[in-house]
């Protein structure tokens, strides 16, 4: 195998030569244009690619005008020659002074190993004993026929270029630490590729193997230091872009900490609307997401939002936060938007800003203020924060209303589209409102497992719905600790209401549809209010004659369902057994057990579903069914619907 290798560089050597001097022409071009390569490092992997390129260059004359009669053959043969030894240690000399700029600049050495010194005039004693040689024969002659043949010192001319190469790495592996893996790796091979070539040639007499090699590892060795170089400067752009990308995240929070801070400021005119700015521009926000915007595009949204009511500071005090304004001071208020607008046009590298502010009050229809502006002459950013701010309005607490529930909300922007609101942002609204309102009722409702209950109707909890299946309800009730007279008793209220709440101010009730149907007391009695109809039936159960401890907590039970328009249920305490009838106003109404008591602390209180489904003839009518049908039917018959698809006519063929 080594024979075969051998003799194919022997039999193509002048072409292999020609090709690594070709090569080194070419990176010694591309060095001359290299920019992201040191000074100092840049001019000595020039010298070396040029000792490399001219040592193999040299070398392919020498074996060309071997031989060669003639005086052009004469000189060419003794010039080649002598450069072959001449820059044989030269190529030492330059990867010295490569290694010594590495341990200089990038492995920060103030004082470098004497031993790269030595190295150091060692390769230029080669050099001058190369010279030496070309007058004395101490390496190489020439006989008659002008033929090379090696001289009686022939072989003190592979001390430099095994020796100093071996001392050159005892220093790399001594400073490994220094180099990247690509760089160690490159010089390893550089000192160990020639010194394996060199005692190769020893017996592989006619070829250049160690020349060829030097020239191919000073190939490699830059390539290795290119590849060095481009991981040290995708490093540096990646710290740059890292950087960057901190520098604009401090930026950013720095404006969201400001703008914060400034609606902070802002809304501390009206204690009512805080938190109402910052809920807009989560809301307009997830609009523009809706609406497919990229994240830089739901930022501008986000931050428009966020500002929309800057104007705020410009306007009197008296006139913040009311209601009821009269012509002049409506006047006054309108002027809300333009202050926006002039305030936030300072900030020029932001505009949308400015468009937030200045145009959110704008209505789709054109009759909007303060310009007017119809359907999509409206900036689109004002369009998305116009129904975000007005849902968040209808959903926050004012001085005279609770918050709207979902769907007097959904109604209501339902009515304003393409009027008021763009209708494919309130669109996107309408289903961001029916996710929450999906999600709220997916979990169940959490009713408090502990009442306390002091004054008439003080505390009430949680409705708990009553349905077709029946409903338990179990709880233990006692008077409280070291209260002794008054009247103690628990108790429910029976009522209607879109949150499953009792309300007691005349705004929230019509909100939220409250509809109260009567008052219950675990004795029995009760008080009808808006239900139809009630009937009691109360059981006394035989108790003790000795005085029962009020304190001491006993265990009561509530089983209801409801079936249409009627609910039965059944009360159970210690002393009574109570089924109670309830006749509803209609069968589209639902009901809601709201506990609640006086003088009684309720403890331990649970809710069960039950398996069993109450049926038709489970309630005795009480009242007549409500019908809106009985009349004169005309081609299909009279339906009443009072509950979803409770009822439907047959289906009507469609003709041509």
């Amino acid at each position: 195998m080594l024979h075969a290798v051998v003799g194919f560089i022997r039999a193509h050597q002048l072409n292999i030569m020609l090709l690594l001097c070709g090569a080194c022409a070419s990176i010694t071009i591309l060095l001359l244009n290299t920019r992201f390569l040191a000074k100092s490092k840049k001019r000595i992997l020039l010298l070396m690619e040029l000792i490399a390129m001219f040592l193999l260059g040299f070398d392919r004359e020498a074996y060309i005008f071997a031989g060669v009669p003639g005086p052009t053959g004469y000189v060419m043969v003794r010039i080649s020659n002598f450069m072959v030894f001449f820059l044989t240690p030269a190529i030492v000399w330059g990867f010295n002074l490569y290694l010594m700029d590495w341990l200089k600049n990038e492995g920060g050495m103030e004082k470098l190993p004497m031993r790269l010194k030595v190295v150091h005039y060692a390769a230029i004693i080669g050099m001058i004993l190369a010279v030496i040689s070309a007058f004395t024969g101490l390496y190489y002659y020439f006989d008659e026929n002008n033929k090379y043949n090696r001289g009686s010192g022939f072989l003190l001319c592979y001390v430099i270029p095994v020796i100093c190469p071996l001392i050159q790495y005892t220093v790399i592996r001594q400073a490994k630490k220094v180099f990247p893996k690509i760089i160690y790796l490159s010089m390893v091979l550089y000192i160990f590729v020639p010194i394996t070539c060199g005692l190769l040639q020893i017996v592989a007499y006619g070829t250049s193997i160690v020349n060829m090699s030097m020239v191919l590892v000073s190939i490699f060795l830059f390539l290795f230091t290119y590849l060095d170089i481009n991981d040290t400067v995708e490093r540096a752009h990646r710290i740059e872009m890292v950087n960057m990308e901190e520098s604009r995240n401090r930026m950013k929070r720095l404006f969201d900490q400001t703008a914060s801070a400034f609606v902070a400021a802002v809304e501390k005119k009206d204690v009512l609307s805080q938190g109402h700015s910052a809920r807009v521009a989560e809301y307009a926000r997830r609009i523009a997401k809706e609406d497919g915007k990229s994240e830089e595009e739901c930022e501008h949204v986000y931050y428009a939002a966020l500002l929309h009511e800057v104007g705020k500071i410009g306007l009197p005090d008296t006139i913040v936060g009311r209601e009821d304004l009269n012509e002049e001071e409506t006047e006054v208020f309108r002027q809300k938007p333009v202050i926006g607008s002039e305030i936030l046009s300072r900030i020029s590298e932001y505009p949308f800003l400015k468009q937030g502010a200045g145009h959110c009050f704008e209505w789709y229809d054109g009759s909007g203020y303060p310009d007017g502006l119809k359907g999509e002459e409206i900036p689109e950013i004002a369009r998305i924060v116009a129904v975000a701010d007005s849902y968040v309005e209808l959903t926050s607490k004012k001085k005279d209303r609770e918050p709207l529930p979902a769907m007097v909300v959904r109604e209501e922007i339902m009515k304003e589209q393409g009027i008021r609101f763009d209708p494919k942002f309130s669109e996107y609204m309408l289903q961001i409102l029916d996710q929450e309102y999906n999600k709220e009722i997916a979990e169940d409702v959490t009713v408090e497992t502990e009442l306390k209950c002091g004054k008439y109707r003080e505390s009430i909890a949680t409705g708990i719905q009553i349905q077709r299946t029946y409903t338990r309800i179990r709880f233990k009730c006692a008077r409280p600790e070291g209260e002794t007279h008054g009247f103690s008793m628990p108790g429910f209220v029976l009522f209607d209401s879109y949150d499953a709440r009792v309300h007691v101010s005349a705004k929230s009730m019509e909100a939220f549809h409250y509809l109260e149907y009567g008052e219950v007391w675990m004795d029995g009695h009760v008080i009808c209010s808006s239900a139809r109809d009630m009937k009691v039936d109360v059981k006394s159960l035989p108790t003790p004659e000795e005085s029962v401890d009020e304190t001491v907590p006993v265990t009561f039970e509530i089983v209801a369902a409801k079936y249409e328009d009627h609910l039965k249920i059944e009360l159970e305490s210690p002393y009574h057994h109570t089924t109670l009838v309830v006749a509803l106003p209609d069968s589209t109404k639902s009901a809601y057990i709201g506990l609640t008591g006086e003088n009684c602390n309720l403890t331990e209180i649970e809710v069960e579903t039950l398996p069993e489904e109450i049926r038709e003839f489970d309630i005795p009518r009480i009242v007549e069914s409500i019908s809106y049908i009985d009349r004169m039917e005309s081609d299909l018959p009279n339906i009443q619907i009072d509950r979803p698809r409770s009822a439907s006519t047959k289906g009507v063929e469609i003709m041509d």
